[in-house]
């Protein structure tokens, strides 16, 4: 594999349209309201991938040095794990990611606020701080939340409530409350994407000490736990397009498609015996969560 490759497989380009459905949505409200701002969003959008290839780069590395990445893995090899990059490469490219995003966070909070005022600024800085170590912490070091069952609750953090009510107060230096229902739908449909993947691995999660919620779980509550997230994702969904409804009619509708595209997927898994077949099902919950996104920008859009 050449480093080129081996860079793009480490940055694991699939994950990229979920890191940035939550900034699509939010763009979305912002059209809703006729506060979209071209520059924002690309800021926005840019600044959120950075934060995942940040994230892959990070996992890829903690995971290799800590072992979890062996033969008994079940999801596609992982750059460190294959040879193709090494523990050191991997930290150069954690730091180099890590300082193009927090310029291109600083460039977005400078956009949005200017320095009239400073201290949403401030604020916006220190979360994108927080979402730098988020992404490193996941699976580095010794006290690695991703390793303690903890990494779900930061996936709904960071790519629901911030992404989307973070994202639409860059637009309107102000909380709108609608937006808590797409960024809990997103939020959960994202740990969703987590859940799968640790459901996948549990069994060899489990033997390297990786205690993620699916090995807390077990087999039948973490599937049980699967179905809550799909399932509490789509209520969100639902209850958005119903308070949408008088305002923009039959184009409110338009999201419901990624709700149907998620409940035919949760048959699919609690059909699924062997866990370890999951991996294609990852791919449905993050495009179907993509396609939310795109559904929910559309329909402002065009109404």
């Amino acid at each position: 594999m050449s480093t080129t490759k081996a860079w793009i497989s480490a940055a694991r380009l699939r994950t990229l349209p979920l890191s940035v459905a939550g900034i699509i949505a939010a763009a979305g409200l912002a059209l809703r309201a006729d506060l979209f701002d071209l520059y924002i969003f690309l800021g926005s959008l840019f600044t959120a991938i950075g934060f995942q290839v940040l994230s892959n780069f990070a996992n890829d590395y903690g995971d290799g040095v800590k072992g979890t990445d062996n033969e008994d893995r079940v999801g596609p090899m992982r750059a460190m794990q294959s040879g193709a990059l090494s523990a050191a490469d991997l930290k150069k490219g954690m730091l180099i990611t890590a300082l193009i995003t927090l310029a291109l966070a600083i460039g977005l909070i400078y956009r949005a606020f200017g320095l009239e005022q400073l201290l949403y600024g401030v604020v916006f800085l220190v979360l994108g701080v927080a979402a730098i170590i988020a992404a490193v912490k996941y699976t580095v070091g010794d006290s690695a939340y991703g390793y303690r069952g903890l990494g779900d609750v930061f996936v709904f953090i960071f790519f629901g409530l911030v992404s989307v009510v973070g994202g639409y107060f860059l637009y309107a230096q102000q909380v709108e409350v609608y937006a808590f229902l797409p960024a809990v739908a997103i939020g959960l449909w994202s740990a969703a994407v987590l859940n799968l993947n640790n459901m996948r691995d549990r069994e060899s999660d489990a033997k390297v000490g990786k205690n993620t919620l699916a090995v807390k779980l077990g087999k039948n509550g973490s599937l049980n736990y699967h179905s809550f997230l799909i399932l509490g994702g789509c209520l969100a969904a639902v209850i958005a397009i119903y308070l949408n409804w008088e305002q923009f009619s039959y184009w409110s509708l338009l999201p419901f498609l990624a709700v149907i595209l998620l409940n035919k997927h949760l048959v699919a898994v609690r059909k699924t015996a062997d866990h370890k077949k999951l991996d294609p099902q990852l791919k449905v919950v993050a495009l179907s969560t993509f396609c939310y996104a795109i559904l929910l920008l559309i329909s402002h859009l065009v109404s």
